[in-house]
């Protein structure tokens, strides 16, 4: 039984209880919430390992709640909509979602995407169980989950971009498929055809060279075959 907690920021009643009964039936605690005040007042008093957001909820939106949650931690966010649009789902991944369901959808699949987050937000050992990893002029913690240039900024990544530099760093001057980054960053519940995560590598790519331009060249794209981290990477 796991003795995660997840938190459940949903406005449908229905749709609520429906959910803290499954997931509580799977062995989680579950936190609900109807709206952002509520959310916020239980925040103040605990943090969960994850939490479950739709996006059309009554005054503060889901996609405003994600933007600020990720300004104040790394917990991660899961966002629930009945809008199916690719440009809705680019946008909360952008700002920060770690995984985007839309309704409906079957509960299985929702438990399968939560494990699939949890699992790697708690991060994976490299062949060297270095947890700090330079490369060029960066440095990446990944039990902190930053990055920081040569003056010890911070570099702003989204969880998912660090994700994707995670497994970078972890396997560099390896061609990596989109198959195996979906895999290892969405779970193995991503659809194939999924675009997000180029979507995600242009932006890393932006970020790592406004931060260390001799980074620009770092991400490769290998035709047919997927990206390829061309940076030396040795541990700090």
């Amino acid at each position: 039984m796991s003795e995660r907690t997840i938190m459940i920021v949903e406005d449908d009643r229905d749709i609520r209880s429906l959910l803290a009964d499954f997931l509580a039936r799977e062995g989680y605690i579950t936190v609900c919430a109807e709206d952002a005040p509520a959310m916020d007042r239980a925040l103040a008093k605990m943090r969960p390992d994850l939490i479950v957001l739709d996006l059309m909820l009554p005054g503060e939106d889901g996609l405003s709640i994600c933007r600020r949650l990720r300004a104040q931690g790394g917990t991660p966010i899961l966002m629930l909509t009945a809008k199916a649009d690719d440009v809705d789902r680019i946008v909360g991944l952008e700002i920060g979602a770690d995984d985007y369901l839309p309704k409906p959808f079957n509960p299985r699949e929702l438990l399968a995407r939560i494990r699939a987050v949890l699992r790697r937000t708690e991060g994976e050992p490299t062949p060297s169980n270095a947890r700090r990893l330079a490369f060029g002029a960066l440095v990446a913690d990944l039990d902190a989950r930053s990055v920081t240039n040569a003056d010890a900024s911070a570099v702003d990544l989204t969880s998912a971009e660090f994700d994707l530099l995670a497994c970078f760093l972890q396997r560099p001057k390896r061609v990596l498929s989109r198959d195996l980054l979906l895999d290892w960053t969405r779970g193995r519940t991503a659809d194939p055809f999924d675009r997000t995560i180029d979507v995600s590598i242009s932006r890393l790519r932006k970020k790592l060279t406004a931060a260390d331009p001799d980074a620009a060249n770092s991400i490769k794209t290998v035709r047919n075959g997927g990206y390829l981290f061309v940076v030396n990477v040795r541990p700090v």
